[in-house]
């Protein structure tokens, strides 16, 4: 039998009980009266005793038709259909009786009710049938306030999803929030013509791929996390609610004959992945992105209001999307009102749920711009405003229209801070400044911190997976390895992490990288460093001590005095691979001939050789190793000495690891 079927019969069940517990009860038998019995008077009508038979049997029809309603897994409407006719043929019923709500027990009494003193058939089936849906709904046990009479009041159950358009006022702020007052066409056009596709070139496929410059600082931060996804966290629990996906190929169009190209050097090292792995990656990391900024407990997601697009994988969701879009570019508030609504859900798998259903919406041009709606509106607008320090200025700079700093950090721990170091900076006098509150999933290191402009916190250079945004001054893209053994320190390193943590902490310029004397005091009393007076006095020459001057007494005071010298600690050095994918779709001659295609445009993934020695190794060593080691026979071709290259990104990775040597084949990795 079929599901409907079955549903039928049940109906069918639950009305024929609830019909036959409201026939009076039968009357019990007696004996039959013989010839000679004399004639008995009839007494006053008065109600009838209901015998303990009686009660048996209409307790059981109660409980048969209680437990028929709670096979019946149905949604409310059908629920209240169902109870509109049972009310329609129950005419004995009394007119205005209220319905209250039994407290649940344990085992089969949770469909019974101990009769009133007012007789038999007080409490009706349908009293019974509500405790029962109450149950199943995980509305809580009720505690009765009094007879069957009373009402009780039952708790709303959780909504899953609220749907809506945005509020004009809502849509205001955030337009200004992101825009400002005043826009610029320029930069409107870069964000209204970002959706999040994958790169079709096969060498490069692993990564979203980017048009125009402006949407880099949102695109990055979700090819890192889907990285995660791809590389590290291929299947988990979750995986039930995104099956065999079937829908819009997230894939950017271009030739097919990019799709066949051998790539065995990528397939070998695992770089390579099938159209559902790709697509669950995004899923998995779009949704870890807002529901995170959501504080875990809700996301909104922004969507496309458009005549026609609804929540079905056909392709023509892509016609109906492009047509929608013409002549829209979002220059002004009702506008972006009028094409925007959303939709707040309150479950991680009811929010991947979502994401897959408008994967058409954010592959459009406005993807890129929706997703940053969703994560702002999830982090909600009051708290993004209270993250940031300038609230003068939009996220969106000006006149370039580049992704500032608080897009970045909001979509890598979920607080729209503008600042790059760890926790809070106290500047004295109630004035602090934000930074990162917590560890994060995937990193951020910057150019500008080589430049001395900024001081990368240790939340963000060692996160819990070697994945890595990389900014410079104009663009974003993403430093990654496929050995989460990298970032693994021994005991020195781990000393030297704590010791430099203790100095930000009483670092109160902003970063610049110096302490008080006063401060350098406490920091040793706190880490117990036991450096001579002739230490003291070299690295306190005036009156701030510098992070380097007091690293290098560290690097000569031995590890028993608490210093980093160990005479027995291995000088070899580390050597390993790491990738970098810079989203920018560039114009390259195509490796082989297709009549008619000289050339396509496709990101660049490099693959960089990097060789890092220990932190307290001293100089002179390293060079006579290099000469070992070059006039030695090869046995690693990793750990093959090579001349260093260098690169703006090399300059990046040693802001991670000092002193790193990188190398790469081809053309230069790009950060811009």
């Amino acid at each position: 039998m079929n599901i409907r079927g079955m549903e039928d019969a049940d109906d069918e069940e639950l009305q024929m009980a609830f019909r036959m517990s409201l026939q009076a009860a039968p009357e019990a038998k007696r004996s039959k009266p013989g010839d000679n019995a004399l004639p008995v008077a009839s007494p006053p009508h008065t109600p009838s005793v209901e015998t303990a038979e009686a009660r048996e049997r209409r307790l059981q029809r109660e409980l048969r038709a209680a437990a028929a309603e709670q096979r019946r897994i149905v949604p409310k409407n059908i629920l209240a259909s169902s109870s509109k006719n049972l009310v329609k043929n129950s005419a004995e019923e009394p007119e205005g009786s209220s319905v209250s709500r039994p407290q649940a027990d344990q085992g089969s009494s949770d469909f019974l009710r101990k009769p009133s003193s007012s007789g038999p058939g007080s409490c009706s089936l349908s009293k019974n049938i509500a405790s029962v849906v109450d149950k199943y709904h995980g509305l809580g046990q009720q505690a009765m306030k009094g007879d069957c009479g009373e009402k009780v009041a039952r708790p709303k159950r959780r909504v899953e999803e609220e749907r809506h358009q945005l509020p004009y006022q809502m849509a205001e702020q955030l337009y200004n929030m992101v825009f400002g007052t005043r826009v610029y066409k320029d930069v409107l056009a870069q964000w209204c013509n970002q959706g999040l596709r994958y790169s079709s070139d096969s060498e490069t496929s692993l990564g979203l791929v980017q048009r125009k410059g402006g949407p880099c600082g949102v695109l990055a931060p979700i090819q890192a996390t889907l990285l995660k996804y791809l590389l590290f966290v291929p299947k988990d629990e979750g995986d039930s609610v995104i099956p065999d996906y079937t829908g819009p190929s997230l894939v950017q169009g271009v030739s097919s004959h990019n799709a066949e190209v051998s790539t065995t050097k990528l397939s070998d090292a695992g770089l390579m992945f099938s159209d559902y792995q790709r697509t669950r990656a995004l899923i998995r990391a779009m949704g870890e992105i807002l529901w995170r900024a959501g504080g875990k407990q809700k996301a909104v997601v922004a969507a496309l209001n458009i005549n026609g697009f609804d929540f079905n994988h056909s392709e023509q969701q892509d016609e109906i999307i492009e047509k929608g879009l013409q002549g829209v570019n979002l220059d002004s508030v009702a506008e972006f009102q009028h094409v925007i609504r959303i939709t707040t859900v309150f479950s991680l798998p009811a929010l991947h749920h979502q994401l897959e259903n408008l994967l058409h919406g954010f592959r459009s041009r406005l993807g890129a711009l929706l997703f940053l709606f969703s994560a702002l509106l999830s982090r909600g607008l009051d708290a993004v405003q209270s993250d940031r320090d300038d609230l003068g200025q939009p996220l969106v700079t000006l006149p370039f229209g580049h992704a500032s700093q608080e897009i970045v950090n909001l979509l890598l721990c979920g607080q729209a801070v503008p600042n790059v170091f760890d926790e809070i900076m106290n500047l004295g006098s109630g004035m602090c400044l934000k930074g990162i509150p917590m560890n994060v999933e995937v990193g951020f290191l910057t150019l500008l911190e080589y430049l001395h402009f900024c001081k990368v916190g240790q939340f963000l250079k060692c996160p819990r997976w070697p994945i890595w945004v990389v900014g410079s001054e104009s663009h974003y893209s993403v430093l990654f390895a496929l050995d989460t053994s990298i970032q693994d320190e021994n005991q020195l390193e781990t000393r030297e992490a704590c010791i430099r943590r203790a100095f930000d902490a009483q670092d109160q310029s902003g970063g610049g990288g110096f302490i008080s004397l006063e401060a350098l005091q406490q920091l040793l009393i706190e880490m117990k460093i036991d450096l001579s007076q002739e230490m003291l006095d070299r690295i306190c020459n005036s009156d701030i001590v510098i992070w380097n001057d007091l690293w290098q007494a560290l690097l000569q005071l031995d590890k028993s005095r608490g210093g980093l010298k160990d005479n027995d600690a291995p000088m070899g050095k580390r050597s390993f691979q790491l990738y970098h994918f810079n989203g920018i779709a560039k114009t390259v001659v195509n490796s082989s001939y297709v009549e008619g295609e000289l050339s396509h445009q496709r990101p660049q993934l490099t693959t960089l050789r990097v060789t890092v020695p220990p932190k307290w190794t001293p100089d002179f060593i390293l060079t006579s190793e290099v000469g070992v080691a070059q006039s030695g026979p090869e046995k690693n071709p990793v750990a093959k000495e090579e001349p260093a290259q260098q690169a703006p990104l090399v300059d990046c990775i040693r802001t991670r690891w000092q002193r790193a040597i990188c190398n790469w084949s081809g053309d230069a990795p790009s950060i811009v």
